[in-house]
């Protein structure tokens, strides 16, 4: 299995055995993590591995995600260093999944206030980790996402190519399952929009959400030998999409 097969398989673990990891493993993470590239340049950021069995991360409470290992992740605090911070969280999470590792995103606070910085780098979020009781895959079926044709306005008939990449975004994983984008979909190009919602506490993570997305999105693209360019355009207006805002867009290089 590779990165791109991976979007369409994975499914968060809510349940893992207390079966260790060999360090072996835990060092392609650290050996994957290091050669990332992220999405803004050479943002700083960084993790460590929390391990719940030795105190240190705080409960998850009755109905959180109780895992075996924790990975906490740290970035410089910059602009959208949230959706830089997201964009380089799933690329790790595709990583553990082709590894046979269950993971899971998590809202709770488990990071303890002594690690709440590392190195000069704030905390943002982090993955519950491990291996899954039972399976860590699933059918694409099984994956409660709406449909493209909800998710998009066509201006042009897209290509199969531009099929695949809106399917790879589709996937996504966000806040709730919330799905904030929104498409509007050209033949060599797609601006991304952010619909608006009133809950507060879900605005917060949408540049998470987003950087998830885009992860998604790139993966699919160097599947499929594509140039793609993430670019914020100038000229793009809010009236594209009514009740939206403008975020990025996906540019297919010549």
């Amino acid at each position: 299995m590779n990165l791109y097969e991976a979007i369409f398989v994975r499914k968060t673990i809510k349940n893992y055995t207390n079966e260790a990891l060999s360090q072996q493993t835990l060092d392609k993470l650290r050996d994957y993590f290091d050669n990332l590239t992220g999405l803004f340049g050479n943002m700083r950021c960084g993790y460590k591995v929390l391990d719940p069995r030795k105190g240190e991360a705080h409960s998850t409470g009755l109905f959180g995600v109780r895992a075996p290992y924790y990975m906490a992740f740290y970035s410089e605090k910059a602009s959208r260093y949230l959706m830089n911070m997201g964009y380089i969280m799933q690329q790790m999470v595709l990583y553990m999944c082709r590894l046979g590792i269950g993971t899971s995103y998590l809202s709770a606070q488990i990071v303890k206030k002594e690690d709440l910085t590392m190195d000069g780098m704030q905390f943002v979020c982090a993955v519950a980790f491990g291996k899954a009781k039972g399976s860590h895959l699933r059918k694409p079926a099984e994956a409660k996402r709406l449909p493209l044709k909800e998710l998009c306005v066509y201006k042009e008939v897209p290509r199969q190519w531009m099929n695949q990449l809106l399917e790879a975004a589709r996937m996504a994983p966000s806040t709730m399952n919330n799905q904030p984008w929104r498409f509007v979909v050209y033949d060599n190009r797609i601006h991304i929009f952010s619909k608006k919602h009133k809950a507060e506490h879900l605005k917060k993570w949408d540049e998470v959400n987003f950087g998830v997305m885009f992860a998604n999105l790139m993966v699919a693209a160097e599947e499929m030998w594509l140039d793609v360019d993430l670019i914020r355009l100038e000229n793009i207006s809010h009236k594209n999409l009514p009740n939206s805002q403008y975020m990025l867009s996906a540019i297919l290089k010549s």
